[in-house]
């Protein structure tokens, strides 16, 4: 089967500081993967790259087979990105927001009129939908902003701490979203500092510091790497990046 992402020898460096370095990774697909390292791992590095927000100075990247290099457009067609701080524009209703994304990826309106309300629904935003996002919490905002990214159905969803600064309920209703759609046999990547997120919904989770994978597996995995059958995700990440600063 072909991995929802296959990143090779990626690397990027900024001036003299390498960010990601010679970075191998594989997400499979139906397969939710927790990607966790401290500030300045090269976690949003990597995404960017992926998305083509950014140009690696080598290595590949391919979603569901489709070079992102190479073949940027088919690629992107599979994929969606949520960066930590999205970006609405304000003037818009939640409604009128996703009708805008669903014309950028060439979705007929037909087809996202009822996925519209079916994300809106789900998400709790329904009868928010005429409402301009300018006055929108930032909760609210966030997952109008995730709704948009699921509009044309990619196949994977790449999120950059998607659960900062939302309320229990909130933060609720997006991880129902995130296993829903592995569930139905999506593909979601996520960066996260809530490592109790990772424990939880995480079906694999890489560790991330100085633009090397320092550890991959499941927690049971990364337990046993770790030597403790009972100890907590947060146990096994402080002894692994405590070890890899060393």
């Amino acid at each position: 089967m072909t991995n929802a992402l296959s990143v090779r020898a990626l690397t990027k460096k900024f001036g003299e500081k390498t960010a990601v370095d010679a970075l191998d990774l594989d997400i499979r697909a139906g397969e939710l993967y927790a990607l966790l390292g401290p500030n300045g791992a090269g976690k949003t590095t990597t995404l960017r790259m992926v998305t083509g927000l950014l140009k690696p100075d080598s290595g590949s990247i391919h979603v569901f087979g489709a070079d992102v290099i190479n073949d940027p457009i088919a690629a992107k067609r599979q994929l969606a990105w949520l960066p930590d701080e999205p970006a609405l524009y304000d003037k818009l209703t939640a409604w009128e927001y996703l009708e805008f994304i669903a014309g950028l990826w060439g979705v007929d309106a037909k087809t996202a009129a009822p996925r519209a309300e079916e994300l809106l629904k789900f998400l709790g935003l329904w009868d928010n939908r005429d409402e301009r996002t300018e006055g929108f919490s930032r909760g609210m905002k966030q997952k109008t902003a995730l709704a948009g990214a699921l509009i044309h159905d990619p196949k994977l969803l790449m999120l950059d701490e998607p659960l900062t600064g939302l309320d229990a309920a909130v933060a609720r209703q997006v991880k129902d979203l995130l296993q829903q759609r592995v569930k139905s046999g999506g593909s979601v990547i996520l960066t996260t500092h809530i490592l109790d997120v990772a424990e939880r919904l995480a079906d694999r989770i890489g560790i991330i510091q100085g633009g090397k994978l320092l550890a991959e597996g499941t927690l049971t995995e990364l337990r046993g790497r770790a030597g403790g059958d009972n100890a907590t995700l947060e146990d096994v990440y402080l002894q692994l990046v405590g070890a890899g600063a060393a």
